[in-house]
């Protein structure tokens, strides 16, 4: 029997890297999920994946710039599966601009995906959840969001402020629901790919009493903790989860 049977959870950002192997960890417990992302062809096989797995799983094609589009991720679940228990806001938008340097339409667009969105899909589910009497919303920050040497502007700005966002929503929402983010540090995705994958972060490994870079799964069990009951007496918190960067 598996800790999230019967469960429907959405998944921001879910078509690669931590929002992918979060997706293969709730369907491996038993969850419905809902994906999102910009690529098909990648959710597709996300999906089928978890469908040769033996688990259930839909995707969604879904902008996070795009405010319609949260709408469609919130409405196409209810058509599917009924309701929602979980939502994990994780998709994200790296800018590299210093702040003399980004334009105002690249700040726009990095505070719409990695803000603003996740307050519209939590406002839109939290009804279901507080009709329900129980319900999870995670979010994904960054210790970007604890600093400014590990970000630049942009992204630094909307990490600090999805810490906000998660203490806000935490006092608002309970008792019935529980909000927390998970503050990644050097994770091997297709974001830190992008940027020089592990030579990037050489700095990083060195500082981490792991010496390594972490995995996606190792995020996805993560936000299984804050999705289930084994969590039961925590909300608002910021966990960090770098290999002990700062230690």
């Amino acid at each position: 029997m598996g800790r999230l049977d019967g469960k429907v959870a959405i998944i921001t950002g879910a078509t690669s890297g931590m929002g992918r192997d979060t997706a293969y960890v709730f369907a491996e417990e038993g969850a419905k999920v809902v994906l999102t992302g910009r690529d098909e062809a990648r959710a597709k096989e996300v999906v089928e994946t978890i469908q040769k797995r033996g688990g259930e799983a839909a995707y969604v094609i879904a902008d996070l710039s795009d405010r319609q589009s949260l709408d469609k991720i919130v409405d196409e679940t209810l058509e599917r599966f009924g309701t929602v228990d979980i939502l994990f806001n994780n998709a994200g938008l790296l800018s590299t601009k210093s702040a003399v340097d980004i334009s105002v339409e690249e700040w726009d667009k990095a505070i719409q995906v990695n803000l603003t969105a996740a307050l519209l899909l939590s406002k839109r589910v939290a009804p279901i959840m507080k009709a329900k009497g129980k319900g999870y919303i995670i979010n994904t920050g960054s210790i970007a969001g604890t600093s400014a040497r590990w970000g630049a502007a942009a992204y630094c700005t909307t990490k600090h402020a999805m810490n906000g966002l998660t203490k806000a929503l935490a006092r608002e929402l309970g008792p019935e629901i529980r909000v927390n983010a998970i503050l990644p540090g050097a994770i091997s995705t297709a974001m830190l790919d992008s940027v020089g994958g592990e030579a990037a972060v050489g700095g990083m490994k060195e500082m981490s009493p792991l010496k390594r870079v972490g995995q996606g799964r190792e995020i996805g069990t993560v936000a299984l903790f804050f999705a289930t009951e084994d969590s039961s007496f925590v909300t608002g918190q910021l966990l960090r989860v770098d290999g002990g960067v700062d230690c």
